[in-house]
């Protein structure tokens, strides 16, 4: 969504990339959105453009698949007893909230909402309804009610440590992460992930849901949480607005690159696609 889908800064989907995604699913081309955003953050935007009930959303970084009907294909969990330790080791680097598969208050636990909110501000007042403030937070990470993801939030070498702090933690068997980063905000996201969970992985268990071959899949991202579903996909593609150390390793890689996301990078590749399929007679 953000920085590949979306605008930069705005929460609507341009009408050319809606227009995309309806004639791509109108060819017979299987549109999934990949997102860190949870479900309930992302179902709305996309159901302001009329798309299928039975598009695929993969949500908090792969750890939910859902449609946007909302039927359920796959979810993963976080055991809260790491929760908890994630806690203790990563409180001293930034703001942390852990997000909940359920609807309505609770589905965010915080324990700071004034550092939360001096970080990230502009998505505390989007998900306001959705947040409960535990102090401290391993009070609302209780055994048997485990959270589906965590996030730490901050600047972006205070984040970097914080990931080295995890990698050499005792938590590190347990736990994944991975980065999205903001240069010109100075904003990272850690976002902290159970054990094998990621976009990738998300993509890998849809395909095989949905009985597409590996070499028929695309994926277009533009940050570090990306990485590993476009290095899965038959074809990555790296939109032009990402970091250059990314797109760097795209031409390494073997990835396209897109235009940017404020020039509907999305749109491009789709209407590329739709028209390959048409004159190969799909």
């Amino acid at each position: 969504m953000d920085g590949t889908l979306l605008p930069t800064l705005k929460q609507a989907i341009s009408a050319r990339n809606a227009n995309a995604i309806r004639a791509a699913q109108q060819a017979g081309i299987t549109v999934a959105i990949a997102t860190g955003r949870r479900t309930a953050y992302t179902a709305p935007i996309v159901q302001g453009v009329s798309l299928r009930a039975d598009m695929p959303l993969i949500t908090s970084n792969g750890a939910v698949i859902k449609t946007l009907g909302g039927e359920a294909i796959d979810r993963s969990h976080m055991v809260s007893r790491v929760a908890r330790g994630l806690c203790g080791l990563l409180r001293p680097f930034g703001a942390l909230v852990f997000t909940f598969d359920r609807p309505g208050r609770g589905e965010l636990m915080l324990e700071d909402l004034e550092q939360a909110h001096g970080r990230i501000a502009l998505w505390i007042e989007a998900n306001r309804n959705a947040i409960e403030v535990v102090k401290p937070l391993e009070n609302g990470l209780l055994d048997g009610d485990d959270p589906i993801q965590g996030m730490v939030a901050g600047g972006l070498s205070r984040m970097r440590k914080a990931e080295e702090a995890l990698r050499a933690s005792q938590w590190a068997g347990e736990c994944d992460c991975v980065r999205t980063e903001y240069p010109a905000r100075d904003l990272s996201i850690l976002d902290l992930l159970p054990k094998g969970v990621s976009k990738g992985r998300a993509l890998e268990r849809l395909a095989a849901h949905l009985e597409i071959d590996r070499a028929e899949t695309m994926a277009i991202g533009d940050n570090w949480n990306d990485v590993d579903m476009l290095e899965w996909a038959g074809q990555g593609v790296m939109m032009g607005n990402a970091a250059g150390e990314l797109r760097a390793m795209a031409k390494t890689r073997g990835w396209k690159q897109a235009v940017s996301n404020d020039e509907d990078g999305v749109a491009v590749v789709l209407e590329a696609a739709v028209a390959k399929r048409a004159k190969a007679g799909i």
